[in-house]
């Protein structure tokens, strides 16, 4: 009997394993491939934390890697400034609300949303860990093409290479300055990197409508990147 269940849960644990290394772009994501989104607009981060300066920082870090995959994205801080202008820089006003107007005016096909649920710093551990969610909803339809969650640490330990009491000392306290020095906008650039990784490209990209077949990860990732 015990065989019997034993075997049992092997077979379980396999057919999870394949599940996970079979997870593909074009089963995971199929209403990119059906509006094939050419530019998106980045909407003011939702900040849920207690860190104020969060949501500015990691604005900043959501052009790059958008355009690398192939997207055209507009100006972070000319769509500031328009939000701004508009009293529109709340984006819980559009989560869920209409986005025709974006359409209308900028011309973008969606609008990227992104929910920064956690910003924890441990010092002396060496890591800042950051819970987002992404939200990319399509302008015409309304409807969410892609999401993804993560939980992403930056790894900021530092080592001494000191064996001891002292080396010990010596490490933890390159690890506290470091973590310290380690400013939002690298933790939400490695962040965005790392959670993005598996977004279908663009018209621009190398690889648009020719990765359906490409690896894709599951909903909700978790990792650790180590600060550079």
């Amino acid at each position: 009997m015990k065989k019997v269940v034993i075997l049992g849960l092997a077979c379980v644990l396999m057919m999870s394993s394949c599940e996970t290394q079979n997870l593909k772009r074009g089963a995971q994501y199929p209403k990119m491939y059906d509006e094939h989104p050419e530019s998106i607009v980045v909407m003011p981060p939702i900040n849920q934390t207690n860190s104020v300066e969060a949501k500015d920082y990691f604005y900043t870090t959501m052009y790059k890697p958008l355009c690398e995959k192939g997207y055209y994205v507009y100006s972070p801080y000319m769509v500031m400034d328009m939000f701004q202008a508009e009293s529109a820089y709340d984006s819980e006003l559009f989560l869920e609300s209409d986005l025709t107007t974006f359409k209308n005016v900028l011309g973008a096909d969606a609008a990227m949303f992104t929910i920064i649920k956690a910003w924890r710093k441990s010092t002396l551990g060496g890591g800042i860990t950051v819970d987002i969610e992404y939200v990319l909803r399509s302008t015409k339809t309304g409807e969410t093409i892609y999401h993804r969650e993560g939980s992403i640490t930056l790894d900021t330990s530092i080592s001494s290479g000191t064996g001891g009491a002292l080396g010990a000392l010596v490490s933890v306290a390159a690890t506290a300055i470091n973590t310290a020095a380690t400013d939002k906008i690298e933790a939400g650039r490695a962040c965005n990197e790392y959670v993005l990784r598996d977004m279908p490209e663009g018209k621009y990209g190398v690889n648009y409508n020719k990765d359906q077949e490409f690896f894709a990860d599951k909903a909700f990732v978790r990792g650790t990147v180590r600060a550079r």
